[in-house]
């Protein structure tokens, strides 16, 4: 039959076949699709999930359909039937009747799940479950009631538990689409053996094993479930209780060791954590995310077993035993045939045990170093008090040595600098105070802490990095702690801070070594040389602030050495400048020694400043020669200011006048002007000449004009006078205006009683109308004013 053309009518016959083609594919499409959701359906998946291709799970909080409607309305009419029941016939019944009633409402509520769950209401199932499993405890308490009421309350719980945990299981393999029995059922198993531990009167041990017999079958059962949906039901439930019951075993036997007082009263809680060791080992080693698990079994086998030392030992001694039992821990972390779990685990471990072992020595350790502070206190006394007043004991150091041996092996095995400096300080550490731990005498002490001493500061100028700068601190720091021992007697003083000085000069010179060891040689050096000098002074009997005099040759001795001391010249001179202030302010209450001390520093800064790097000097060497002029001064009674300003006017007209000088060489030589070295316009006479001039005319014209009498005008006018023609002479704006200035002040001073005579000589009226005409004149003459004071101005200008 051929087809029509488009837009030609179909035959009815043909257009009916067509028709009924069409519906019967799509009633096959129907119902393959309503098989695949029934399908669907039972499938015990959590929630809504969507498949490509297939729709999403209708959700009971979707428009309800009739059956939904009806299913609800059923369920609140059971309820307030139930509810009346309830309230008018329960009271009637005895405890017989009332179990009979549970065990039909319970099978009723157990059965209707599988209903709902055909029909796909299954939150709705969920909550009918949830129901179900209560009222079955309910069905328990009525056959305890029932049958046995003089059982032991504890002992039938524990039985109940057991059985109702395994009703629950079975109930979730029939309906595996449900989600609430199957982690009801791992709650609930685990009641049954700490109750029946209970019951029995067992005591902490036996309900620790209890408990740790329940984490081990939640561990199996987290660790063998089989599938994935199986698995995600049961882990989370099953690992909080192994975790919770396992922590209160481990705590059960940690708690019983402590309060054990004998070795075979602590052996039943040892294997108690003995076993938590293994079932944490045993499970990091089966699940790769239980890290947690090994570190926790680490730790219980480190307790089992130091506690069985623990009460025929002493504290000290015990903490050494921990250490050692750590250190195979620690081992662990190049076993490479062990899991990463268990081996990061074990490691970890092992480094909390001997982290709080080595801190718990390196207390004492560092108490006995503070306690040497008392010294000070009676310096040369010979004093010191016996080891045990402030030394740790032996086993503080033996305890340090072998914490100090593991850093240093892990040092060796991990690419990381902190395990090497950790070793450095606790060696350090244990080296410094073992003579001390035991008992040595006084000057062994001393000769044994500066071996040890001088080997952390080799150490620190061989190793680079992190290691060598912990070491160097060390040194640093024992060190000074020997320092302020030593102070106890001469002889030890002297030879302490000799050996110490000359071993950091030695390290100071030691060209390979990194340079802030070496800059804090140079400075602990250029101490030492301060503090023996102080030494002599006080042995010669001087007072303390003649000890400034022999003090000042450090810094003498350190601005002579200069360029010779190459990279540590900066450290070593900035320790010489602390000596020198300190040697300043040693006789601050004698002003003539003080002002001898001041002279000398300032010889000692101008031979400094020689050098041509070290030119700024010269300021400090001309600021301490004015201080010790004026410091004289002050102590021989002077107090006119001129004797004080004048040093300094001198000083800074020198310089100005180097200054220019140098300046107008620079300029002819057409290298620019200014000083070597430097650029930029020639120093104009107010920097030059300015501060020089006005140091000493500006406090002598204050006092010129408090002056009663006739001297000190009249030299400050000279003065004025000289200074104003040189400026003019000379061209130079600053001595001409400041001397016109101090000049016309002076003048001013000594015609101001006659004028004052004039003044009131003359009428009243005569003023005004002199200031009247002066105006006058002023302004009929402005235009001629102004273009000389612009002339005025311009040869100002012109001046340098």
């Amino acid at each position: 039959m051929a087809t029509p053309p488009p837009g030609t009518p179909l035959p009815p016959d043909r257009e009916l076949v067509l028709i009924d083609r069409e519906l019967a594919q799509l009633d096959a499409r129907r119902g393959y699709l309503l098989a695949r959701r029934e399908w669907l359906l039972r499938l015990p998946a959590p929630g809504g999930w969507v498949t490509p291709g297939v729709p999403a799970r209708p959700q009971e909080a979707s428009a309800p359909s009739a059956q939904n409607v009806l299913l609800t309305l059923g369920a609140v009419l059971l309820a307030v039937a139930a509810l009346a029941f309830t309230l008018v016939s329960w009271g009637s019944m005895g405890i017989a009747g009332r179990g009979a009633v549970l065990a039909v409402v319970t099978a009723a509520a157990l059965g209707a799940p599988a209903l709902l769950l055909r029909r796909g209401l299954r939150s709705t199932a969920e909550s009918v479950a949830a129901v179900g499993l209560l009222l079955t405890v309910l069905d328990a308490y009525a056959v305890y009631a029932v049958a046995a009421p003089d059982t032991d309350g504890t002992a039938y719980a524990a039985g109940a538990a057991a059985v109702l945990a395994a009703l629950w299981a079975g109930y979730a393999r029939v309906l595996p689409g449900l989600l609430i029995p199957l982690p009801a059922a791992v709650l609930t198993a685990q009641l049954p053996l700490p109750l029946a531990a209970v019951a029995s009167a067992a005591d902490p041990v036996g309900v620790g094993w209890a408990l740790l017999a329940t984490a081990a079958l939640d561990a199996a059962l987290v660790l063998s479930a089989p599938g994935v949906r199986a698995r995600a039901s049961v882990f989370g439930p099953a690992a909080a209780s192994a975790a919770v019951l396992a922590a209160g075993a481990l705590l059960a036997g940690l708690s019983e060791s402590l309060q054990a007082g004998s070795a075979t009263a602590a052996a039943g809680p040892a294997l108690l954590l003995a076993a938590c060791a293994v079932l944490g080992v045993g499970v990091a080693w089966r699940e790769p995310s239980a890290m947690a698990a090994a570190i926790a079994g680490a730790l219980a086998a480190v307790a089992a077993l130091g506690d069985l030392a623990r009460p025929v030992l002493s504290r000290e001694w015990t903490v050494v035993v921990f250490l050692l039992l750590a250190l195979p821990l620690l081992a662990a972390v190049r076993a490479g045939t062990l899991p990463a779990a268990v081996r990061r685990g074990l490691a970890r471990a092992g480094a909390g045990v001997a982290a709080p072992a080595a801190v718990s020595a390196l207390l004492p350790a560092a108490g006995s170093l503070v306690f040497r502070v008392g010294v000070l206190g009676e310096v040369w006394a010979a004093t010191t008090p016996p080891r045990d007043a402030y030394g740790p004991g032996p086993a503080a150091a033996v305890t340090l040595l072998v914490a100090a041996g593991a850093a240093g092996w892990l040092a060796r095995v991990l690419p990381r600098p902190e395990p090497g400096m950790i070793a450095v300080v606790l060696a350090w550490a244990g080296l410094f105070t073992a003579p001390m731990a035991y008992g040595l005498p006084v000057a062994a002490v001393l000769a044994a802490q500066l071996a040890v001493t001088a080997a952390a500061g080799v150490c620190a100028l061989r190793i680079a990095r992190g290691p060598g700068y912990a070491a160097a601190v060390c040194a640093a720091v024992g060190a000074l702690n020997l320092s302020v021992a030593a102070l106890d007697g001469r002889t030890a003083t002297f030879a302490v801070f000799g050996l110490l000085g000359a071993g950091c000069a030695a390290g100071a010179a030691y060209g390979p070594a990194a340079l802030p060891t070496r800059a804090g040689g140079a400075v602990l050096a250029v101490g030492y040389a301060a503090g023996t000098v102080a030494a002599l002074g006080a042995v010669r009997g001087l007072a303390v602030s003649w000890w400034a005099l022999p003090l000042l040759a450090v810094p003498a001795a350190v601005a002579a050495l200069g360029p010779r001391l190459g990279r540590v010249r900066i450290p070593a001179e900035i320790a010489a400048a602390v000596v020198g202030a300190v040697a300043l302010l040693l006789p601050v209450r004698e002003p003539a020694l003080s002002a001898l001390v001041c002279a000398l520093a300032g010889v000692v800064c101008a031979g400094a400043a020689v050098r041509a790097d070290r030119r700024g000097l010269g300021w400090a060497a001309g600021a301490l020669f004015v201080a010790a002029t004026w410091i004289r001064l002050a102590a021989s009674g002077v107090a006119a200011p001129e004797a004080y300003t004048l040093p300094v006017t001198a000083l800074a007209l020198a310089v100005g006048f180097v200054r220019r000088r140098r300046d107008a060489r620079a300029r002819l030589a057409g290298r620019g002007p200014g000083l070597i070295g430097e650029t930029g316009p020639e120093a104009s006479s107010w920097t030059a000449y300015g501060p020089g001039l006005g140091a000493t005319l500006l406090p002598s014209l204050v006092a010129a004009w408090g002056d009663p009498y006739w001297l000190r005008p009249l030299l400050l006018g000279l003065a004025a006078l000289a200074v104003t023609l040189l400026g003019a002479r000379r061209r130079l704006q600053a001595p001409l205006l400041l001397g016109g200035a101090a000049l016309a002040a002076v003048a001013l001073h000594e015609l101001a009683p006659y004028v004052v005579q004039v003044v009131d000589a003359l009428p009243r009226w005569l003023p005004p109308a002199l200031a009247g005409l002066l105006l006058l004149v002023v302004g009929a003459t402005y235009e001629k004013r102004l273009r000389d004071a612009r002339r005025l101005r311009a040869a100002l200008g012109r001046l340098r």
